[in-house]
């Protein structure tokens, strides 16, 4: 499903409900108000994230970081998916193509999906053990690039501009969602693109953090939340709502991350795989949210 310039999700999370949803008085995309103070929805959604937040007693008695992700399985694939993320992208390009600045990059794979329109692919991620999967899979695929070892928006000064800023599966872990959102559309000559799951990722594990820990989880975030934001920061974006197609499992991995993520010891590996195998598939459905800069 796709939207243009307006609120698509459910009013009662709607932060503005009772007032008015700040919408873009000017062309769609275009950011009107890059230094509003925090507002309604913004202090929702850090509320948000601060709720979900892992207890501190949890977190210090944690074997792993519960943070931290395996760079291997951040390895772009050799071809890309064709998702709303990479059409969108490829519009504003344009038929000329040019540079891409991918903030969260990851491994790489939101930039690279765009070979050969990227002329030039700037990778900012905070993990230099991803950087350098990045970095491997632009040089086996000969395309110009530079990495940026930072977080956003601190390392704007060395990130720079470029024609289209992505930013994939970064906005769950972002309290200050509007600054974030702010200065991606100032970095971007042409527009940009955010991916993210239409709920908070970590809401598949709710039941096991019960289960486990005794610890009822609250409500989730989810893309309307950001979209809340998003709009008070005076921007109007095309909204596309669209499910991934069901990929296979992999167990294995699966309990690898839910271990780590739930804070337990690998004594506990079996009886999380169990618990692990009755949660059912992860969540599948994506928002891809995208405007002109």
């Amino acid at each position: 499903m796709t939207t243009r310039c307006g609120w698509a999700g459910d009013r009662s999370q709607d932060p503005a409900a009772g007032g008015e949803l700040h919408r873009a008085a000017g062309r769609r995309g275009h950011l009107q108000h890059p230094n509003l103070p925090t507002s309604r929805a913004a202090t929702r959604w850090r509320e948000l994230l601060e709720a979900r937040a892992i207890p501190a007693e949890i977190r210090a008695a944690a074997p792993q970081d519960p943070s931290q992700h395996d760079p291997a399985r951040f390895v772009p694939p050799a071809t890309p998916k064709d998702t709303p993320s990479r059409r969108a992208a490829l519009q504003l390009l344009g038929p000329a193509g040019g540079t891409v600045l991918d903030v969260g990059c990851g491994g790489g794979a939101a930039g690279l999906a765009l070979v050969p329109k990227v002329t030039r692919l700037t990778g900012l991620d905070p993990s230099a053990d991803m950087l350098r999967v990045f970095e491997r899979a632009c040089i086996e695929r000969g395309v110009p690039h530079r990495s940026v070892h930072g977080s956003w928006p601190d390392a704007v000064p060395e990130a720079g501009v470029a024609d289209v800023v992505l930013c994939h599966h970064v906005g769950y872990n972002t309290p200050d969602l509007g600054p974030f959102v702010a200065a991606l559309s100032a970095a971007a000559r042409c527009g940009v693109v955010v991916e993210l799951h239409a709920v908070h990722p970590g809401a598949w594990l709710d039941p096991l953090w019960a289960h486990f820990h005794g610890l009822r989880r609250p409500p989730p975030a989810t893309a309307d939340d950001v979209l809340a934001v998003v709009a008070e920061g005076g921007i109007c974006p095309e909204v596309q709502r669209w499910t991934r197609p069901a990929a296979p499992r992999h167990p294995e991995a699966e309990v690898d991350f839910s271990l780590r993520r739930l804070c337990l010891p690998a004594e506990r590996r079996n009886e999380v795989a169990e618990a692990v195998a009755g949660l059912g598939p992860r969540h599948r459905d994506l928002v891809t949210i995208s405007w002109t800069g």
